[in-house]
């Protein structure tokens, strides 16, 4: 009895919050996932798999959604962990303003999404106009956010800057517990800086990848601020992301029902994706 309410008075808390705001809401929403309330009246008719039906056979918007998301989530994943592990690389070497440098490339993680879309969108709407007609570069002068393809990258670069501070971190700590005895033998053997990295440091440090490859692709599939502040899914729906998409259906076109049921499939995405990367850079991290 005595371990029986130790366990609960730790557990207890914890749980209840994690059924109110997780788990509830999960199960309330699989339920309205077959059915057509509008989020508003009272009635909800239950129409079985017809939200589902629809999904997969009339709405084009959403399948060009997750097609859109998965190119974007492709892209940011490699840039996002690219860029996080090169400034990790140059930040564990000496230099005296180390510290400086990543509280700096941390900070664009702090800025909340809604807001640094904003921001952004004032960088590409005024600032690289401006740039552009003092330099004459062609590239500043890109209608980035009018145009299909230059709006897909300005979202591209947002949650990139805004990422890569991030995942910064979890490399550099993951480089500071590399032994520098396997670096220094290596190098007495006469390995070069590549050598080194790819055949001591990299192997080591593939649990860090792990979690990074994780948090990037989670972040990526359920982009939902930078996309609405930046382009609202413009330019006509070009890019419109599968978190926004569901946002829209829901709340805007008070579709709730359906907005329901692709919430549950954009769950079941994400979820296998998620677990089949975990899976996959578990067994490199046991075969290194």
């Amino acid at each position: 009895m005595k371990k029986s309410f130790v366990f609960w008075a730790f557990v207890g808390p914890a749980f209840l919050a994690f059924s109110l705001i997780v788990l509830y809401p999960f199960l309330t929403g699989l339920y309205y996932a077959f059915t057509s309330w509008n989020g508003v009246s009272g009635e909800v008719k239950w129409v079985g798999l017809d939200n589902f039906k629809t999904i997969f056979t009339t709405d084009k918007q959403f399948l060009h959604s997750f097609w859109i998301t998965t190119k974007y989530t492709f892209v940011a994943i490699i840039f996002t962990n690219l860029i996080g592990f090169s400034l990790a690389l140059l930040l564990t070497q000496p230099l005296k303003t180390r510290n400086i440098l990543r509280t700096v490339f941390f900070i664009p993680n702090l800025i909340g999404g809604l807001l640094l879309g904003f921001i952004w969108q004032f960088i590409f709407v005024k600032g690289f106009v401006s740039i552009g007609q003092l330099t004459g570069w062609k590239l500043f002068e890109l209608p980035w956010l009018g145009d299909e393809k230059t709006a897909f990258w300005g979202i591209v670069i947002v949650s990139v800057w805004q990422g890569a501070g991030y995942i910064m971190v979890i490399y550099v700590a993951a480089l500071q517990n590399v032994p520098q005895e396997l670096v220094e033998a290596a190098k007495i053997d006469g390995a070069g800086p590549w050598k080194i990295l790819r055949h001591v440091i990299i192997p080591l440090i593939v649990p860090a990848f792990t979690i990074c490859l994780f948090l990037t692709t989670s972040w990526s599939y359920k982009i939902f601020e930078v996309n609405l502040s930046l382009t609202n899914g413009g330019p006509f729906k070009s890019t419109e992301m599968l978190a926004l998409n569901i946002y829209t259906e829901a709340f805007v076109n008070n579709r709730y029902g359906l907005g329901e049921a692709k919430a549950f499939i954009f769950f079941m995405i994400v979820a296998s994706i998620t677990t089949l990367q975990v899976y996959l850079t578990k067994k490199k991290e046991v075969e290194s």
